[in-house]
């Protein structure tokens, strides 16, 4: 039986090695500046992006893959006789993204055997049950199997976020200008997460971020106890910003991994620069 194939999408913010190292294949999403569009990951490095969101006057847009794109590399694995696919994407309520693959899917349903499943996150929230299929596709394991184990995985992670800043929250809808104003006159730090259904909301209100990071720390402790662990540990500007969440947690969890990885544009886009994230999940 040929290896099940793992196909995600850019926001996954799945480092590249790892992807490469793996065989998953992407897609990616846009970022516009006006009229110049770059392709997430691809034409453009996390780095470069937040650079030129830094002295850009235009505000970047965003724009999720057509479903030719997805079409593209579906049919790509199909001629090469690999076996059944599966398509992990952004969450329906942030994108069209998964509309797409859905779309494609239904389009070369003769050709391929496509699942595409709807995470319900974003950035490694949901990079992490990439990751973790495409190891269980190299391992053997079959198309239900790795559906089953995505399930379980994402059943069983937490994922918290800190913007450092309301401005880019608020351009991009997710705030009002009125409630922008007065976090930023009061430094508040909303903690964000992502609900059930796959939409950003605020779980906690802190001012100043040393006193954030301290309460994510406390939350993370009481989602899992004792328990073993892993994280990852993302951020859009400067590592060192996400290493302090980091210091504060060894102490209180039985951390067993830890992966780094940095926020590429689309997500960086609606966040910021600043913006750090922490995704655990259980360990073995």
């Amino acid at each position: 039986m040929s290896q099940v194939r793992i196909v995600t999408d850019s926001t996954s913010d799945v480092p590249a090695e790892l992807r490469k190292e793996l065989g998953i294949e992407m897609v990616s999403l846009q970022v516009l500046f006006g009229t110049e569009a770059f392709r997430d990951a691809v034409d453009i490095s996390p780095d470069a992006f937040y650079e030129r969101l830094a002295g850009s006057k235009v505000s970047p847009t965003t724009s999720q893959p057509s479903p030719a794109e997805f079409m593209d590399v579906y049919q790509r694995l199909a001629d090469m006789g690999e076996g059944p696919i599966i398509s992990i994407h952004l969450s329906s309520a942030m994108s069209g993204t998964y509309q797409s693959a859905q779309l494609a899917k239904s389009m070369i349903e003769d050709k391929a055997d496509v699942t595409v499943i709807d995470s319900k996150s974003a950035s490694y929230g949901f990079g992490l049950l990439v990751v973790a299929a495409a190891e269980a596709a190299r391992q053997g394991k079959s198309k239900e199997e790795i559906v089953a184990l995505i399930e379980r995985l994402r059943e069983g992670t937490n994922i918290y976020f800190l913007v450092d800043t309301l401005e880019y929250l608020q351009r991009g809808g997710r705030i009002g200008k009125a409630a922008a104003l007065v976090g930023s006159i009061l430094n508040i730090k909303p903690i964000l997460s992502i609900s059930d259904d796959g939409q950003v909301h605020s779980v906690d209100k802190v001012r100043g971020s040393k006193k954030a990071i301290a309460r994510i720390a406390e939350m993370l402790q009481k989602d899992y106890g004792d328990r073993k662990v892993r994280l990852a540990l993302a951020y859009t500007t400067g590592r060192e910003n996400v290493q302090e969440l980091e210091a504060q947690l060894k102490p209180l969890l039985q951390v067993e991994s830890i992966i780094y990885t940095q926020i590429g544009s689309v997500i960086g886009t609606h966040t910021g620069p600043g913006t750090i994230a922490v995704f655990a999940f259980p360990g073995s």
